[in-house]
């Protein structure tokens, strides 16, 4: 029974640890990828090991299979917790504030506004870029100065010109 449990904890760590590193190739850390694929390949072999040792128990199959899945998971949840990368948050305003751009201007967003037509008057339209981390903290401020804007959000592949791209590691 021990072994069914070591089987699916060496799966869960491989799967996460495969999950990342290719969100960190995605991402451009090519290195940071390579060194964790090391361990990864590590990690892999052993449980593969393990099982290939042990075939004549289905529950050994079915614990490789069970901690593949909540790799994908954890793995996928670990991601999310480290945020890495930008997103561009596109708000439209059904009522035009021109204060609203300034205000986010002082929390350190990069807005760039204009005015729209909508099917029923004008709009306002922003786009914000920020760190995926703090995409929480904005879509919140958005909520207290304009509880009733349409807010779309996305990651930006490449960038080019700005303020934001002086910030930026120059993997981006």
């Amino acid at each position: 029974m021990e072994l069914i449990f070591i089987i699916v904890g060496i799966n869960v760590v491989y799967v996460s640890l495969y999950t990342l590193r290719t969100i960190f190739v995605i991402k451009g850390q090519s290195a940071l990828a390579a060194a964790l694929s090391v361990v990864e390949v590590f990690v892999y072999m052993t449980g593969l090991g393990i099982v290939l040792q042990n075939l004549n128990n289905r529950w050994n199959l079915a614990a490789y299979c069970i901690g593949y899945g909540l790799g994908i998971f954890i793995g996928s949840r670990i991601e999310e917790y480290l945020a890495l990368g930008y997103v561009t948050v596109q708000v439209t305003v059904d009522c035009v504030q021109v204060e609203i751009p300034p205000k986010l201007r002082e929390y350190g967003y990069g807005v760039t506004s204009w005015l729209a037509d909508g099917k029923d008057g004008p709009r306002l339209m922003m786009s914000v870029l920020a760190k995926r981390s703090n995409e929480r903290k904005l879509i919140d401020i958005l909520d207290k100065l304009c509880p009733n804007a349409f807010v779309v959000s996305y990651e930006p592949k490449n960038f080019k010109g700005g303020f934001w791209v002086k910030r930026m590691p120059k993997s981006f």
